[in-house]
């Protein structure tokens, strides 16, 4: 496909007297500048004042391409479009219709859009098209998907993996707590498109596993999470590394200070589009602060979890979801629990029983508020409020999704009103506020909740799952009965 970029890239026309006096470096890195990296000085023109912490979007210089109701309007490969219906994916999000013509014309992009707005196919097509009919050589991927968890690594993997096979195209995916050994046979191998993050990635380049000198495509996927994770020396001394003249697609649900200082720094003359602003702004999403007293509370929670359908309950740390998982099982709740402590495949496997309706309720840290999307989830639990107003609008991202609806109820003891008021304000939401107790009538119109069974329950493996295990044990070692069980593979290698 025809490149056509509006603004050359070249170290020849990007060194000048902006940057003169502007050394030093403004990331926590010593990493130096890309050459053909953007002059700053007058790069977007005048920007407005910055609104609640955010920055003010950049002016984008050179007119955007108009936005399309139609895949079929875009100038993809059949394949792709063959794979969409199949996938019965039938017409664009918006933010897949205004952002698609300019990236797949080569065009630097910026989007905002919360998770459920439609951002993996909008960067995802724009790169499998762009990248269709080239080959990697081994160890030198052609693009870079940087994500900031390894959960939204999967999500993004699944997600593009039918559309990579329709046009022939490898994906492989990078993530700590797997094997870092499998990881680079699959760079080896040759892998056009690397779904990756950052630390991981870094591994494999510093064993000499993986070159980002090919790479001509690069996306940063939940930038802002990224930046909040401290990930910001790794992610600019990798973007550092790809070709200076290649195209960016930053995407982030929020855009802060960070943020901005990877557009300024990586993007030129960005095409920018922003939609669903925040979670705050989703109409078919309810927001209920439930003012509760300290002793009551867990039985609340209890009875919450309790309830029929799915639920994510969200706490502050990893030893207060054991508790609470603990004691739901306890109670005849069928719930597991996820966080950074448990091990790959232990995340992988509870993820995929939720999804199941295996497990009813996930318990969580804030490992969950990103990049996990379950369909039909209409309830997510702030069992500890969140600190920041952006962990809060993360974790109701993971209902009302894609026009479906739901609800986020934080419970808030009297201690933390003050606070819960000042995080709704700077969320720009104006949530309904309702005093419960245990066992009253409106802890169950607002979040079904009802009393537990109180028979303790075991969450063990599906049968399915347990079959496949036998079977596949006894093929290996017949003779053996002692020998544990093999921990269940998941797809974090190759997926081409």
């Amino acid at each position: 496909m025809n490149r056509t970029r509006t603004n050359d890239r070249s170290p020849h026309t990007r060194q000048g007297s902006a940057d003169a006096g502007r050394g030093g470096s403004r990331f926590g890195s010593s990493a130096p500048r890309r050459s053909g990296g953007p002059a700053r000085s007058g790069s977007y023109g005048r920007r407005p004042a910055p609104v609640q912490g955010e920055f003010a979007l950049p002016t984008t210089i050179t007119p955007a391409l108009p936005a399309v109701e139609s895949f079929a309007d875009l100038s993809m490969p059949e394949q792709l479009l063959a794979e969409l219906g199949r996938q019965g994916v039938s017409a664009p999000f918006p933010i897949q219709g205004a952002t698609l013509p300019n990236s797949l014309a080569g065009r630097d992009v910026l989007g905002r859009g919360r998770t459920g707005s439609g951002k993996t196919l909008a960067f995802g097509l724009a790169l499998l098209a762009r990248t269709a009919g080239q080959r990697a050589e081994p160890r030198q991927p052609l693009g870079l998907i940087l994500v900031p968890t390894r959960e939204l690594a999967q999500q993004v993997t699944d997600a593009l993996t039918p559309y990579a096979r329709s046009v022939r195209l490898r994906l492989a995916t990078v993530v700590g707590g797997m094997s870092i050994g499998r990881q680079a046979g699959a760079l080896r191998g040759g892998a056009e498109v690397v779904v990756a993050t950052p630390g991981r990635l870094k591994d494999l380049i510093d064993r000499g596993d993986c070159r980002l000198n090919q790479v001509g495509i690069t996306v940063l996927d939940e930038a802002d999470q990224m930046a909040d994770m401290g990930f910001m020396p790794q992610v600019t001394a990798l973007l550092d590394q790809v070709r200076p003249e290649g195209q960016r697609m930053l995407f982030s649900a929020t855009l802060d200070r960070n943020v901005d200082l990877l557009v300024r720094r990586y993007l030129t003359d960005p095409v920018v589009h922003s939609v669903d602003p925040s979670a705050g702004a989703v109409t078919t999403m309810e927001h209920h602060v439930l003012h509760v007293h300290g002793a009551d509370k867990h039985a609340a929670t209890t009875e919450i979890a309790a309830r029929e359908g799915r639920v994510i309950m969200f706490l502050d740390t990893k030893h207060a979801v054991d508790r609470l998982t603990q004691d739901l099982l306890n109670s005849g709740v069928r719930a597991a629990a996820l966080h950074g402590g448990k091990s790959q495949p232990q995340r992988t496997r509870t993820l995929a029983q939720f999804k199941t309706g295996h497990v009813s309720v996930l318990v969580a840290t804030n490992v969950a508020a990103r990049g996990i999307h379950v369909d039909n989830l209409d309830l997510v639990v702030n069992v500890d409020p969140p600190t920041d107003h952006k962990d809060y609008l993360h974790r109701g991202g993971r209902t009302a999704r894609a026009g479906e609806s739901g609800s986020v109820v934080t419970l808030v003891t009297p201690s933390q009103r003050r606070g819960m008021v000042r995080l709704m304000v700077d969320a720009g939401i104006r949530p309904q506020t309702t005093q419960i107790r245990s066992g009253e009538e409106a802890l169950h119109r607002i979040t079904g909740a009802q009393t537990p069974s109180g028979i303790p329950v075991v969450i063990t493996a599906p049968v399915a799952e347990r079959s496949k295990r036998s079977t596949s044990r006894g093929r290996r070692r017949p003779s053996s009965t002692t020998r544990r069980a093999p921990v269940p593979q998941t797809v974090f290698g190759t997926a081409a």
